[in-house]
């Protein structure tokens, strides 16, 4: 069974895990009792693992992708991008992929390393990707595809974007994965109005947990360019470490409190986000798990989304 099949069934529940630049992170991740194998006791129907731009740490991403398909009941995906490679290179990843079985898909352009004024390879967009995956393998991939609800950065128009989706969908892609979007009524928005531009491909929303100041601004603003909501920023600004949270210069015991406050605070937001995704017609939920277990598995018991599921 694939990914689309369960969707056609059900709410499909997954994560997202990147791989480790070092070998203990490696083994924390993949080792005996590591975070793979605790993800695994909470039955996710697919594991994805990113690589990093301009297609670095491919090896590492193979490897716990192989752990994956030989270690948990999980289906492994794989992110690929077309950044800096040649069509006999992807021809040859992908191949290799299959090799160790696993056979889905996110098919992404990638993001640019810093510098780079174009992709520096043979293909240049995820449309391209996709309708090159199905020339040269049929369908032994099922395709995910990126979907920005508040359009991607790169684009000209949030419609336009909207046509690359309908784009990936007639090239063959089968399910959309969605970029950060913690605007409700702007997700509520895309959603009709992919669905009215024919777009019929299922939707699996990506959720990163809200746990650190940091890392929520980094994520919204370097990488997505996400709208942050009123109660997002409230609970940031209530959390506040100057003079900022990069450069603190706080006491440690103010930077320790503020923090554990933020990181409940944050994950009551995420369980909110995550009510509210739910009854909003989407098919699956993506969490980015960010390699930890502990707090995952303590925002999915809050959020009493494995009795959803179930």
């Amino acid at each position: 069974m694939n990914v689309v099949d369960i969707m056609k069934k059900r709410m499909a529940f997954s994560f997202e895990v990147f791989p480790p630049k070092t070998e203990k992170g490696m083994q924390k991740l993949c080792g005996e009792g590591g975070v793979l194998e605790q993800l695994n006791t909470l039955d996710p129907d697919y594991i994805s693992c990113t690589y990093g731009a301009g297609g670095s740490n491919v090896g590492l991403n193979l490897e716990v992708l192989k752990h994956v398909k030989e270690n948990t009941k999980a289906i492994p995906v794989t992110h690929f991008t077309c950044i800096g490679n040649t069509k006999e290179g992807i021809r040859e990843q992908l191949q290799t992929y299959l090799d160790n079985g696993i056979d889905h898909i996110l098919a992404l352009r990638g993001d640019l390393p810093f510098g780079w004024k174009g992709t520096g390879g043979d293909l240049h967009y995820a449309t391209e990707l996709v309708k090159f995956i199905r020339q040269e393998f049929g369908d032994k991939f099922t395709i995910a595809v990126a979907g920005s609800p508040e359009g991607h950065i790169a684009c000209r128009s949030l419609a336009s974007d909207i046509s690359y989706l309908k784009q990936k969908q007639d090239e063959g892609a089968d399910y959309i994965m969605t970029q950060l979007c913690w605007d409700m009524d702007q997700f509520h928005w895309w959603m009709d109005a992919i669905r009215k531009a024919g777009v019929t491909m299922p939707v699996d929303v990506g959720i990163m947990p809200v746990l650190s100041i940091d890392s929520t601004i980094n994520m919204a603003l370097s990488r997505n360019g996400c709208v942050m909501p009123r109660e997002l920023s409230s609970i940031i600004s209530n959390h506040w470490i100057f003079p900022n949270p990069f450069a603190p210069n706080e006491s440690e015991e103010s930077i320790a409190q503020k923090k554990a406050d933020f990181e409940k605070a944050g994950m009551e937001y995420t369980c909110n986000l995550i009510d509210e995704y739910r009854v909003s017609g989407i098919q699956g939920i993506h969490l980015y798990a960010l390699n930890k277990f502990e707090k995952v598995n303590e925002i999915l018991k809050m959020s009493h989304i494995m009795d959803y599921i179930d």
